[in-house]
């Protein structure tokens, strides 16, 4: 039996680059930053941080690009896989990635007010606003639709509460 699974916890260290390849296919990647920390022999904590490129192809590459921002956390399933290119020089190199095929956003940087995610965001209500004032113009009944955006609930560990109550729970 043979396995090649990879799970990933960090955070992104820049924000996703989309491209298409030659046949028109999404391709995003992302740079991702996990940390290991541990105490050594003398009592001293110590870190270390690796880096991974993470690339994802598809409808997942559009999503990746369009809601993930540098800072945030992500939660990634893959596989490894090396290939080979040659550089600018004529030297052949090789790069083992990620590639992803699954995964889950997660919190995103403090103070993180502005940027991709909340411009594309920003772009989608503008969307919607526009369709809304056509909605209305078209409406031979005259009523208004309301299509303001679902409120999502969230539990807040960080509240004084350590304990989770069945009600909050959302689903």
């Amino acid at each position: 039996m043979n396995v090649n699974k990879v799970i990933l916890v960090g955070r992104l260290t820049r924000d996703p680059e989309l491209r298409n390849t030659n046949s028109g296919q999404p391709v995003a990647t992302i740079n991702l930053a996990t940390n290991r920390f541990w105490t050594d022999q003398s009592g001293q904590k110590q870190e270390q941080t690796e880096f991974h490129r993470v690339v994802m192809f598809g409808r997942l590459a559009e999503t990746v690009s369009q809601y993930l921002i540098k800072g945030q956390e992500a939660y990634i399933e893959g596989r490894l896989q090396t290939r080979s290119y040659t550089d600018k020089s004529g030297v052949e190199k090789y790069t083992t990635e990620v590639i992803a095929n699954d995964i889950q956003f997660g919190s995103k940087p403090q103070g993180s007010n502005s940027g991709t995610y909340n411009q594309n965001i920003s772009n989608q209500n503008q969307a919607v606003e526009k369709n809304n004032e056509n909605d209305t113009k078209n409406n031979v009944s005259g009523e208004t639709k309301n299509t303001s955006e679902e409120e999502i609930p969230t539990i807040n560990l960080d509240e004084e509460d350590d304990e989770i109550k069945i009600e909050d729970v959302p689903f």
